[in-house]
């Protein structure tokens, strides 16, 4: 897609995502830039978002008859499965804690209450985390129920349950430094007190304080950007955190946070991003970037991967070695990766293949 259309594109999603302002075109959109903006939503998964921005578009500025139909039947689909995403994540707590277990639900269901249409965010799994024993422990019961599952890279296992795909997590966040892992405890357990009550179905569910569901959020993404990239979905995902925490979020603390594991320099370049690209007011963030700071390199990267870089053109003739990874051009893309991001975040860019490896070939439980 030309640039052109591409600021087009950022157009509509700050519409969609704020709900406001204008979209300003110098020429009238075809049937086919429109089919590219909508494919392209659909790559980043943030159709719901940029739908949300037709209903400030003027009328020669509204895609096509047809295709606003068959937007409206996705979106549609999309408002369907949060429903019934919702139903399991109510059904699955009250489950853990029958067994006086009480996991945290990461990104998902917490993240989409703070947008302003909650039903159009696309959702993908569900997240648990749980707490020491409470891992292993849910684990055997699911052996004893015979209920199948996959026990994951990343310290992790998953499954379906009625038809919707879960994970169960062991660690909190995707930090893989393993000299960061003390500190990362302590936060964790100095915020044990200010977990978040979230709704959901009139089941109380338990989500992280503010700066630390932030911290969760914003590492999740920096591993994706490392391996493979990242779409626009998990990026407004952040701006809506800051947007919504703005008044409950300790900047300082915050900032003393990515300092100590390593990754301020990148969060600096994702806040600008953030603020020119995105559309967040530079006064919902926590705290101050210099002024020297460039992210027009991490725009082409988030543009180009999509969602979790399942769709980089650039490497669309790519070989896949399914050893390395199902992408094409794996081992270029990592390498690429590992050189881009060693500057902005050392420990992570180094020890990412390494614990990922370690969790996928030693690190996994077994029996």
């Amino acid at each position: 897609m030309a640039n052109k259309l591409r600021d087009i594109f950022l157009q509509l999603l700050r519409i969609g995502l704020w709900q406001k302002g204008k979209l300003v075109i110098d020429h009238e959109l075809s049937s086919e830039d429109w089919a590219k903006i909508y494919q392209t939503a659909i790559t980043h998964t943030v159709e719901g978002v940029i739908y949300d921005s037709l209903s400030f578009l003027n009328e020669k500025q509204l895609p096509p008859k047809l295709l606003r139909q068959k937007w409206a039947i996705r979106i549609d689909q999309i408002e369907r499965y949060n429903k019934k995403l919702n139903h399991v994540i109510s059904d699955q707590y009250q489950l853990f804690a029958q067994l006086g277990i009480y996991p945290i639900l990461q990104k998902g269901q917490g993240v989409a209450s703070c947008y302003i249409n909650p039903e159009h965010r696309v959702s993908g799994d569900i997240d648990w985390y749980f707490k020491d024993k409470d891992y292993l422990i849910i684990r055997k019961l699911l052996q004893q129920k015979n209920h199948p599952f996959n026990d994951t890279a990343g310290f992790s296992l998953d499954y379906f349950w009625k038809g919707i795909p879960v994970e169960h997590h062991k660690m909190l966040f995707d930090i893989r430094s393993p000299f960061k892992y003390k500190y990362l405890k302590d936060i964790e357990k100095d915020h044990q007190n200010r977990y978040q009550d979230f709704l959901v179905n009139d089941t109380k569910i338990k989500l992280l304080a503010p700066e630390l569901q932030i911290v969760q959020v914003t590492t999740h993404i920096l591993k994706h950007m490392i391996s493979f990239g990242i779409g626009f979905r998990q990026i407004c995902d952040i701006a809506r955190l800051y947007a919504n925490y703005k008044d409950m979020i300790d900047g300082m603390l915050l900032q003393e946070i990515f300092k100590k594991i390593g990754i301020l320099k990148w969060v600096q370049i994702l806040h600008h991003l953030l603020e020119n690209n995105i559309g967040l007011k530079k006064g919902n963030l926590p705290f101050n970037y210099p002024g020297d700071i460039h992210s027009d390199w991490l725009l082409t990267e988030i543009w180009h991967g999509g969602n979790f870089g399942y769709h980089d053109d650039r490497f669309i003739d790519g070989k896949i070695n399914t050893k390395v990874s199902v992408h094409p051009d794996g081992s270029k893309r990592l390498w690429k990766n590992f050189k881009r991001y060693l500057p902005y975040a050392p420990q992570e860019a180094i020890f990412f293949p390494i614990i990922h490896l370690y969790s996928k070939f030693l690190g996994k439980d077994r029996d």
